[in-house]
């Protein structure tokens, strides 16, 4: 191997070390998100589990006697879905497993709703946003910046905006696309429904068949009036909160990854280095000695 290639590999040596560097600290900060992001949403759950318990009691024990604005199931001739990604890449297949989610829903649930124009899709993270831009759906960006400001606050406009657009009928259903989050290595790419609010009953409802029976004080519509808008801004929340912590394991998860392979390519490129080395000094030695043996000929 010419001297040139061997400047050539040690470049590459140079430069893979780089990487690696670099690969092992987003591995360490990554970490460290995560551990926060993992404290929200295990806090987050039973809060978020208990309250949406309590809003499937209300609607299965309703009984028709109160209408539910959210709950009222109508012709779908228009739908909105939120669909959750992250802001920033190098975290493996996780933000390319949840535009698929997305691309099927709409495919195969909504396929004549999107030809005609129908389906919206709410992008919460830029890298959703930077996929179905090019894609021929109405898009909005308006809540692009969450991740930036996560709090329930910020999460809660967002949760607003759909509530408001069911209600006044320009959305006949809502549903929502992200990740949950299992373990650092492990993610669950899903969607559920958002609005109308699906009626679902409890475990034990189902086993006793008995239908909940509530004291509602100051009153019945008062209560739910205030308490179902809580709760569903609560639902988006934590689902945003799942797909946080989510990114941030994928994240961590591919850099290791990324540190590991980076491991093995300086393996062989040293030892490509070290064999063409000794191949070079090898020809050199042989180039002196035969030189040497002319001159004694001579």
């Amino acid at each position: 191997m010419p001297g040139g290639k061997l400047k050539e590999v040690r470049t590459r040596i140079q430069s893979v070390t780089s990487t690696q560097q670099i690969t092992k600290a987003m591995k360490m900060v990554s970490a460290a998100k995560l551990r926060r992001a993992q404290d929200a949403i295990t806090q987050m759950r039973p809060y978020s589990g208990k309250l949406t318990e309590m809003l499937n009691n209300i609607i299965v024990g309703n009984e028709g006697a109160l209408e539910i604005d959210f709950a009222k199931k109508r012709e779908v001739k228009s739908v909105l879905i939120i669909l959750i990604t992250s802001d920033k890449g190098l975290c493996g297949g996780f933000n390319t497993n949840l535009i698929k989610v997305a691309r099927t829903l709409v495919k195969d649930k909504y396929k004549d709703l999107a030809k005609q124009g129908k389906v919206e899709i709410m992008t919460i993270g830029n890298k959703g946003y930077g996929y179905f831009k090019r894609e021929p759906y109405p898009v909005n960006k308006d809540f692009l910046g969450l991740f930036s400001n996560l709090t329930f606050e910020n999460v809660s406009k967002a949760a607003d905006y759909a509530m408001e657009g069911f209600i006044s009928g320009k959305y006949d259903s809502v549903e929502f696309v992200y990740s949950k989050f299992k373990n650092a290595a492990t993610q669950v790419f899903t969607n559920e429904q958002f609005l109308p609010i699906p009626k679902v009953e409890t475990p034990a409802a189902a086993k006793s068949k008995k239908v909940p029976d509530f004291i509602f004080e100051p009153g019945k519509k008062e209560i739910v009036e205030y308490l179902v808008p809580k709760i569903l801004k609560t639902q988006l929340y934590k689902a945003i909160l799942d797909n946080n912590a989510s990114e941030h394991g994928a994240r961590m998860t591919a850099m290791d990854k990324a540190s590991d392979n980076a491991n093995e390519l300086l393996r062989d490129l040293k030892i490509s280095y070290n064999r063409a080395r000794q191949a070079a000094i090898t020809t050199e030695l042989t180039e002196i000695v035969s030189g040497a043996a002319a001159l004694e000929g001579n």
